[in-house]
């Protein structure tokens, strides 16, 4: 394979390539012709101005069509952790960034994947003969043999035409203002002709604008108006000329959403021709206008359907827009950057730029030589201005014709016939980017993508389409292999996972992944490893990426959700059964809260024999279970599946915490004994024993087992600090308060979060089984959403039972929480612990904002969590009555929310300490009463009985 340009399109196939032949396993011989010092920059993004910002927010950049989230996730990585999607960066960024991204994916396949460059020029190609391979020959003499050959040369230079021959002969003319480096250099030659005429620096104090160097600009896009910030910041005067004097338009601050387009302009209508195109497109303009006040988002709701309503256009109707329309398609298309909008606002301001609307009609030798001894031109505009200029340089932007710079490998092309001009002689003719020939025909392996497509495409040149391009010829160059058979056996035998399911990698990754999934189902440390090791093993194994996908979303295990579940998806349409198809999408459901419960109800129903997905669906500290928290469904679904497990401890142990939420304690410490005696460490067995031993009043011998599992069988647990949690509460049901803070400064004292959870971070109530220790600091402090739900909801309770002497620790627990996780959580368990941490922290501001995202966000958080968060408000500002009646409200609503009774329980211990702090007695005597009844307590009691005895009758 053979790719000539190493630019953003070239990095963009060549990254593709090499994911691809992981993916599929195939062997892959690489070759990038490109004479630039370093791949992905071009010339687009090589310019180091910091100035030169992307015309797109980083949201839209990202180099996978399938992940759109990469390009953010990747500036945050490398020094950028606050930059949001609706952010404008440096053009270099984004070129570093697709250099990095081809070197990981170089990196990450060099096992199939053998990758040159080489630092030259192709100039002809030819193809010998029909099913042979392509010969490239290149500007230092060598040739290159290719079986497949994608032309990624980017836009072609602009034809010049337009250049009169005195400007040519003048010597101060530059046809192109990019260079390798970035914008081209007018410093050497003009600075030194400016400080021997005036014989002080450019920038000298007191000097105006009208005594700097005169650069002309002709054109008035993207590209004058980043050469002429770049110019202006030099001390030079800029003017434009453009035909029409238009600069781009500027980007919103705060862009709304795109509107689609009307139906008459949608995918699968008619093409609706000229007339009928310019009526609907502005019925649609003026609506959004009506409507928003903007034509922003309509405009940005046409891009999806841009190049299908050009194809539907006849080649006069497409020179018409071109004649007529292109220029204001173009200035309300490409827009500038509202940073970028404000420079040149500023530079018109101060006089350093000035914007023509006109062309060239004649350069002379400057006559003015002594107003003006270092412009050395005279040019004259179409409105009569005459300009002295020191410079000329063509903005007029990239030539239309593939072959209008005279490249000689386009011109090879098409002089041999490999390929033939595209409507109207702009680009070239494709079908799907492969070239056709001078026959029509598709048949030899000639691709191209961006902007030689321009006359078939229109749209066609910006990152979104170009990745999409990148990706469909990956694909066809590197087909996928045929999916394995429906039967284990049938054909090909397969390895299979510990319950006997096959999985399509090979042995050693396989072994990989069982072994992952055992530490996943009885929640011990280590399972993300071991998930990593085989997609490590195998990086187009998707059970694999699936699981770790899965983990970070619902158990904060540290991975880049994003980009696992992408991986995940394609590599399960490249070799995946039905059964791993399935699952995949589950967890891309689960992931993007789409109909997740009931894709993971008809995934059981037919493969019942899925753990992982068995272990997803029941609401546990590992998972968080099905949205509308049915433990009974969730029962009922277990029951039907442990058939499939040969009376395996797994379904057992589900089985037993299942049946403690039922309040069926015996049968259920039944089950967790008979799990634990074939499992030891099985986590859910002894979450269901902590759970009965608790709700039994057991409290004593309930902390001394928790102890001595902890220790022993639970030493590489992931939920250890859970399990911590409920020895505390059984403390502090006893009413210790030593033991309670010993508890807390050995095991539950969170650490400062480093910012780095992964994405999906706190989306679910588990912080469970993915890492080493996903709850806890490589120090072995909680952190994280198990420190909230933990170390944060401990705290709190302490406060409210009053057996925590002195201030507390609540910023500790802050300290170890994103932003994101305790304001602007996903889900409702998680939004109930961030209240609960920042009434400990008596954050009022803070409790008003989460109460406000709550308002915005799913009807559990709506109903539950922000009335919740006015009730805490009320406790810490000690207003007793409202705290009384909010709490009350959302008591009985509040399982709603998920987790357990004992975690839910904080808002009835809440609720008691606003009934006793605000002098309601006899409310306060029945609350506890009702408690001892339901489970005894000597804090409960030594509670009650401080209460004053109520009078006689």
């Amino acid at each position: 394979m053979a790719i000539v340009g190493a630019g953003a399109a070239g990095a963009l196939v060549a990254t593709q390539l090499c994911e691809a032949s992981v993916r599929r396993r195939t062997p892959l011989e690489l070759v990038l012709i490109d004479p630039a010092p370093e791949a992905g920059r071009g010339t687009a993004y090589a310019t180091r101005d910091p100035r030169h910002l992307l015309n797109v927010p980083v949201g839209g950049m990202s180099g996978y069509p399938d992940d759109p989230g990469h390009f953010r996730r990747w500036l945050c990585r490398h020094g950028d952790e606050g930059v949001a999607d609706g952010d404008f960066v440096s053009r270099y960024r984004f070129g570093s960034y697709l250099a990095d991204t081809l070197g990981q994916a170089i990196i990450a396949a060099r096992e199939f994947a053998a990758v040159t460059r080489l630092r030259t020029r192709a100039t002809a190609c030819d193809w010998p003969e029909r099913g042979g391979r392509a010969r490239l020959v290149l500007a230092d003499g060598r040739t290159v043999a290719a079986d497949s050959v994608v032309l990624a040369t980017g836009p072609a230079p602009g034809g010049g035409g337009w250049v009169p021959d005195e400007l040519y002969a003048s010597g101060r003319f530059v046809g192109r203002p990019w260079t390798a480096d970035g914008p081209v250099d007018l410093g050497a030659d003009v600075g030194a002709d400016v400080r021997a005429a005036l014989g002080a620096d450019v920038g000298a104090a007191g000097r105006g604008p009208e005594d700097g160097p005169r650069v002309l600009l002709v054109g008035a896009g993207l590209t004058a108006v980043d050469l002429a910030l770049s110019l202006e910041r030099q001390g030079r005067r800029v003017h434009m000329v453009s035909r029409s004097g238009l600069l781009p338009r500027r980007h919103a601050l705060a862009p709304l959403p795109p509107v689609p387009a009307p139906p008459e302009l949608a995918d699968g209508a008619p093409p609706p021709g000229l007339p009928a195109l310019r009526a609907a497109l502005r019925r649609h303009l003026t609506g959004a206008l009506r409507r928003f006040g903007d034509w922003r988002p309509a405009f940005d709701g046409l891009r999806p359907v841009t190049a299908r309503l050009w194809q539907g256009l006849s080649d006069d109707e497409r020179a018409e827009v071109l004649e007529r329309e292109v220029t204001l398609w173009n200035v309300h298309r490409h827009r500038m950057p509202p940073a970028t909008a404000e420079a040149v606002d500023r530079a018109r301001a101060a006089r350093r730029l000035r914007i023509s609307a006109g062309r060239i009609a004649n350069v002379a030798p400057s006559r003015d030589g002594n107003r003006h001894p270092t412009a050395p031109l005279d040019v004259t505009l179409t409105d009569g201005r005459t300009l002295p200029v020191d410079w000329v340089v063509d903005c007029t932007g990239p030539g239309l014709r593939t072959d209008c710079g005279d490249d000689p490998l386009w011109r090879s092309l098409l002089d041999g016939g490999l390929a033939v001009r595209g409507p109207l002689g702009i680009g070239v003719a494709t079908d799907s980017g492969r070239l056709r020939d001078a026959e029509g025909r598709c048949t030899r392996g000639l691709f191209t993508l961006g902007a030689p497509r321009r006359g078939e495409l229109w749209e066609t040149v910006a990152i979104p389409e170009i990745r999409t391009q990148a990706a469909a010829i990956a694909d066809a160059v590197l087909p996928a292999p045929p999916p394995p058979p429906a039967r284990p056996g049938a054909t090909v035998r397969r390895p299979a996972d510990p319950f006997g399911l096959p999985v399509s990698t090979h042995s050693e990754a396989a072994a990989a992944y069982a072994g992952g999934l055992r530490r996943v189902l009885a929640m011990r440390a280590g399972a993300a490893e071991e998930f990593a090791r085989a997609t490590a093993l195998d990086g187009g194994f998707a059970l694999g990426h699936a699981a770790l996908a899965l983990l970070g979303h619902e158990c904060d295990a540290g991975t880049d959700v994003p980009r696992r579940l992408a991986e995940a998806q394609r590599s399960v349409r490249d070799r995946g059964d039905g059964r791993e198809r399935s699952f995949v999408e589950v967890v891309t459901r689960r992931v993007h809260g789409d109909g997740g419960d009931e894709a993971l109800v008809a995934h059981l129903r037919a493969y019942p024999g899925d753990a992982l997905a068995l272990s997803t669906a029941v609401p546990t500290i590992a998972f968080s279970g099905f949205d509308d928290l049915d433990e009974e469904f969730a029962r009922k679904l277990v029951e039907e599946a442990a058939p499939a497990y040969g009376g395996h401890w797994f379904p057992t142990s589900l089985l037993a915490f299942l049946r403690q939420g039922e309040e069926r304690y015996e049968e259920a410490a039944e089950l967790a004994v008979r799990a634990l005696e074939a499992e030891p460490a099985s986590g859910h067995a002894v979450h269901a024993l902590a759970h009965v031993h608790y709700e039994s009043g057991n409290h004593a011998a309930g902390r001394d087992w928790l102890d001595e599992w902890i220790v022993g069988s639970g030493r590489t647990a992931t939920q250890r600090a859970h399990f911590s949690w409920h020895a505390a509460l059984h403390e502090l049901a006893l009413d210790d308060a030593e033991a309670v803070r010993r508890r807390w400064a050995t095991q539950l004292a969170p650490a400062p979060s480093d910012g780095a959870t992964g994405a999906g971070a706190g989306a679910r109530t588990g912080a469970g089984p993915g890492s080493a220790s996903p709850s806890a600091s490589a120090s072995g402090r909680v952190q994280g959403l198990r420190a909230l739900v933990d170390s944060g909801s401990l705290l709190w309770r302490a406060h409210l039972a009053q057996v925590w002497r002195g201030p507390l620790p609540a910023a500790d627990v802050l300290a170890a929480v994103s932003g994101a996780q305790l304001e602007r959580p996903t889900r409702a368990f998680g939004a109930l612990h961030s209240a609960v941490a920042l009434a400990a922290a008596g954050d009022v501001a803070a409790l008003r904002r989460l109460a406000h995202h709550a308002e915005q966000a799913d009807e559990v958080q709506r109903e539950v969590i922000a009335p919740l968060c006015r009730a805490f408000e009320a406790v810490v500002e000690e207003r007793w009555d409202d705290a009384v009646s909010g709490l009350r409200s959302v008591r009985g609503v509040l399982h709603r929310v998920g987790g357990s009774a004992a975690q839910r329980e904080v808002v009835e211990d809440t609720l008691l300490y606003a009934l006793l702090a605000g002098g309601r007695c006899d409310a306060g005597r029945r609350l506890l009463e009702e408690r001892l009844e339901r489970r005894p307590s000597p804090l409960d009691r030594r509670r009650l009985d401080q209460l004053p005895v109520p009078p006689p009758g």
